[in-house]
């Protein structure tokens, strides 16, 4: 298998949860820090979605409800704690055109500057690197083909971890 071009031993693998179809609506955070391609950091927050509400679909994928983030500090709060954790660094994530959407969605929702993150498709590498070799691309079976078991698929942190796991196994 031919891995890409430059290793990758910084970055940091985001996912987010939506309540709802508006990819403003983030409802929880997952990010696996790399530095010198060793976890520095993992962190898990629940968020205060906007637009508040959600839908029957997207709790049925996450399991979370308003019960879940009625406390939840807003994303202006929560990303004022990470923003300074990932900055400069590479995001990876595994459909990075959805998280991307999330976050730059959540920052005009909310008045705040997007900062020129750059992102790293996962799936889309795995796309390209595995082609047909694997019966489809999604997170699990991308994760397990890299020899990382994804348990409990859909919680932020346990998607992000196994994405930064696909990312040290394909730049690594």
């Amino acid at each position: 298998m031919q891995k890409t071009l430059f290793p990758l031993n910084d970055f940091a693998a985001i996912d987010f949860e939506t309540a709802n179809a508006e990819p403003s609506s983030v409802c929880s955070v997952g990010i696996v820090i790399i530095r010198n391609g060793q976890v520095a950091d993992n962190i898990y927050r629940l968020i205060r979605p906007l637009p508040d509400y959600y839908s029957e679909n997207n709790t049925s994928v996450h399991g979370l409800t308003e019960k879940d983030t009625l406390h939840a500090p807003a994303f202006p709060d929560v990303w004022s704690e990470i923003a300074p954790k990932i900055a400069g660094l590479p995001l990876a994530a595994h459909n990075s055109r959805f998280d991307e959407s999330c976050l730059h969605s959540a920052h005009q929702a909310y008045g705040m500057s997007y900062p020129p993150y750059r992102f790293i498709c996962t799936r889309n590498a795995a796309r390209k690197i595995f082609g047909r070799t694997l019966p489809d691309h999604r997170l699990p079976t991308v994760a397990a083909y890299c020899g990382y078991t994804l348990k409990n698929h859909h919680h932020a942190l346990a998607d992000a971890e196994a994405c930064a796991a696909i990312v040290r196994y394909l730049w690594g």
